[in-house]
């Protein structure tokens, strides 16, 4: 590879920046625009569901989206902070500092430092395949039940009460202890709010298209609906003296750009991490990947995966070094960035000038701003994540990912978000094994008047007693192979009078050396019973392979190009052995 492509490889803004003109440059200002005022709320209210400081939303709104915009080869994903990273980032140092201190918050860089590392080592490793081992219905299962838990950890702000918990039950628990406690005016807020929320979700848009504005002022003004929310709700706090009568406020928001911050160093602090941290990445990773391959494809855009990891790993670290706390790319602020007109990563950096001049010029302006809202921005947000349909779509479909998806709700709901994703990484890796060790072994026969081969249980097909053709659906390897080798036996153990027996390889793309020991103790085997081994229809990768061994030498059958050659020399008569 020519020292520039590998340059573009590692920079893909070399590869857009070359090409961008005047018109890009608009389409991009105006989706950054509408993303900006749609980060601003949520950013605040990621922050507090991370048990963090809302201006550390704002902190890891900034550099994270310029280092994506250099390093990442998504034309929209929008990155920053998310609910379930929020929640994640809350449960992992939930218990090593008190909410609050400086402890928390320095826990909270760290964690996004570590996270930006391994991504980045993981993106220069090329181990972008490593999400492919956490199936979709386990990570569908995870993120409906971390909406429904960060949804329920929003009910303190909303009644106006403390609470804490992890996990479902103990929340319940603590909401009903202090539900005595509900503050009548918080409850006001929360509830419209949340209304209102809900409201200009579903119905501000064709009220406004239906008096005469223009689709996509009507748009920006149904995206302005939490600021909108966020304006009224401070406002009225703020006329009526309200905080005065228990309303839970922000209170003093600092005025600034982020300041320069540096992780901890502590050998300790950084191993009570590293698995949160793994689990960030991965989880992070997947999700904001399936986004940017989504948004590219309707676009007939393509993404790197390993240097989305680097465009993700740098983020993270920008997000550690400017006082802010892992992110990701979110689903919400991505496809609004798409349905925009965003072009390219160029509307990232111009969203974080945005958040930058509200860092700047719009925190005193906070002070009046009730929890109650923020708490109604998350709780609405999460909701549309929560798709218990995937457990009845599981339930249709196959029983053993119904019961992977149900593990992972209850656990994470009944156990924590790390509890849930660690059994979800567990659980796809094991059913990954488990499938893939009980292969789908048929025995085929001739489809007449064609030289098709088929499941002699669901096709009228041509067979031969002393002949047996059995297709393996699966590549053959250490978890698998004596799986087949159990089937082989069972089946030619009977009356009928077997010579031979044909292994059709059209699936097969593998064979690791376990599994060519255990060819070998049964063509052995198999031997001994009178009974010849044949092979056909073996890929060129695997024959190379089997080539390297002397398992070919010792083969008592023949390798067939294809299984109707197989057949055409077998069936019609039957032959001994060959001599050992």
């Amino acid at each position: 590879m020519p020292l520039s492509d590998k340059v573009t490889r590692y920079l893909p803004i070399l590869s857009w920046a070359r090409h961008y003109d005047q018109a890009t440059f608009g389409a991009d200002m105006l989706a950054a625009v509408i993303v900006t005022i749609m980060l601003i709320p949520q950013s605040l209210a990621y922050a507090l569901l991370a048990g963090l400081p809302p201006e550390v939303g704002l902190y890891a709104s900034i550099l994270p989206l310029v280092a994506y915009a250099i390093f990442g080869t998504s034309r929209v994903l929008a990155v920053g902070p998310v609910a379930v990273v929020s929640l994640m980032t809350a449960a992992a140092i939930g218990n090593l500092a008190l909410q609050g201190t400086a402890e928390y918050l320095i826990a909270a860089i760290t964690l996004a430092f570590i996270s930006g590392i391994m991504l980045t080592l993981m993106g220069l490793l090329r181990l972008g395949f490593l999400a492919n081992f956490l199936s979709h219905p386990v990570i569908a299962g995870f993120i409906t039940a971390s909406g429904i838990l960060i949804a329920f950890s929003q009910l303190k702000h909303i009644f106006g009460i403390s609470a804490h918990g992890h996990s479902l039950p103990k929340l319940l628990t603590s909401l009903l202890a202090h539900i005595a406690e509900t503050n009548a005016y918080t409850v006001v807020i929360g509830v419209f709010a949340l209304g209102f929320l809900f409201w200009t979700r579903k119905g501000l848009k064709p009220l406004l298209l239906r008096i005469g504005t223009q689709p996509r002022l009507a748009d920006v003004l149904t995206k302005a609906g939490p600021v909108a929310a966020v304006a009224a709700t401070t406002l009225a706090v703020y006329i009526f003296d309200l905080n005065g009568k228990g309303v839970s406020i922000v209170g003093e928001v600092p005025t600034g750009l982020p300041p320069l911050s540096m992780p901890s160093l502590s050998p300790d602090l950084w191993s009570q991490l590293f698995l949160a941290a793994v689990l960030i990445s991965i989880i992070g990773f997947v999700e904001s990947v399936s986004v940017a391959q989504t948004l590219a494809a309707k676009r007939r855009q393509r993404i790197d995966p390993d240097q989305e990891l680097i465009g993700l790993g740098t983020s993270n670290i920008a997000s550690a070094i400017s006082g802010g706390y892992p992110v990701t790319g979110g689903f919400a602020r991505s496809v609004v960035n798409f349905d925009a007109g965003a072009q390219t990563p160029a509307a990232g950096a111009f969203t974080a000038i945005g958040i930058a001049g509200a860092a700047l010029f719009l925190t005193p302006l906070l002070f009046f701003l009730p929890k109650a809202t923020l708490a109604a921005t998350i709780i609405v947000a999460v909701l549309s994540l929560v798709d218990l349909s995937i457990l009845r779509t599981a339930w249709g479909y196959s029983k053993v990912d119904f019961a992977a998806v149900a593990t992972t709700i209850a656990l994470t709901l009944g156990l924590g978000v790390e509890a849930g994703v660690s059994a979800g990484v567990i659980l796809s890796i094991a059913l990954h094994l488990y499938k893939t060790s009980r292969p789908h072994i048929a025995e085929v026969g001739l489809v007449p008047n064609t030289q098709h081969f088929r499941n002699i249980l669901r096709h009228k097909v041509k067979t031969a007693p002393h002949l047996v053709t059995l297709r393996i659906d699966e590549s053959l390897y250490f978890a698998n192979s004596r799986f087949l080798e159990d089937h082989v036996y069972d089946r030619v153990v009977c009356d009928d009078p077997i010579s031979d027996v044909v292994l059709m390889c059209s699936a097969v793309n593998e064979v690791d050396l376990s599994a060519l020991e255990c060819l070998e103790a049964m063509h052995a085997r198999l031997l001994d019973m009178g009974i010849r081994l044949h092979l056909s229809e073996v890929k060129g990768p695997v024959m190379d392979r089997l080539k390297r061994s002397h398992f070919l030498d010792l083969l008592s059958g023949q390798v067939f190009l294809s299984q109707y050659d197989a057949w055409t020399a077998l069936h019609a008569t039957k032959r001994g052995p060959k001599a050992a």
